[in-house]
Formats: structure tokens, C-alpha cells, sequence
């Protein structure tokens, strides 16, 4: 059965992960995309905000991490996102994308490097 769902894409942050030097010093820009699988019946009904999941509160829970402490690896950035969207919500499940636009790898890269997760209550 498919589940109702809220999606903020192209999300876009600066921080300091990564493994190099550079990254932890210089920054750079980071691409996430956010959907949230929860029941939005309710909220379809009455119309209240009080019903809903408030995108607003979505996004700075995501920007919180992205431009908060450094992490080495996109991996523990798209964790971190996805546990804190499960614990701050009444949501079933979230799927985290974070990419990368330009990683420091030697070669062209033309859409980054993206990381994604996938987590239930």
C-alpha cells in the first residue's frame, strides 16, 4: 500500500564534512533531498497546521545538521538527518539524500556523489 508523503528537494546548505583537511576548512555546498512517509489524512481534513507535518520545522531540523559539527562521511551527515526527522515527528519513514555536488575525487563528477538512507520507526 503506499503511504502519504511529504518531499523537500534541492535543499541546499554549506558546511564543513569530509574527510580532507580542505573540506573541514574550506566548506561546500551540499544538496539534500528530504521525503517523509506519515499519515496526512487528518491533516487533509481539517486543514490545520497543528495536523500536519510543519516543512518549515523540516528544514531547519535537516539545516541544523548540515551547517552544525563536522562529520568525516556523508554517510553518518545522512544518518544523523534521518534519525533526528524520525525522532523530532510523527512520521513512519524518512529517506535521506545528501549529495555532494563537487567531491574531491580526481575525475568529472557531472551530478556529485549522493548518499542515501532509508529508515522506519
Amino acid at each position: 500500500m503506499e503511504s502519504d508523503k511529504i518531499v523537500l528537494s534541492g535543499m541546499v546548505f554549506y558546511g564543513y564534512h569530509g574527510v580532507l583537511p580542505e573540506e573541514k576548512t574550506l566548506g561546500q555546498r551540499y544538496v539534500v533531498d528530504l521525503e517523509v512517509e506519515a499519515d496526512l489524512h487528518t491533516a487533509g481534513i481539517s486543514d490545520t497546521l497543528s495536523d500536519a507535518i510543519n516543512y518549515a520545522e523540516a528544514y531547519q531540523t535537516v539545516k541544523e545538521i548540515m551547517e552544525g559539527p563536522p562529520k568525516n562521511l556523508l554517510e553518518s551527515v545522512a544518518e544523523n538527518v534521518a534519525q533526528r526527522v524520525l525522532s523530532r515527528f510523527a512520521i513512519t519513514a524518512v529517506r535521506v539524500r545528501v549529495t555532494k555536488p563537487s567531491p574531491p575525487i580526481p575525475g568529472a563528477v557531472m551530478s556529485g556523489a549522493t548518499i542515501e538512507v532509508y529508515r522506519k520507526r
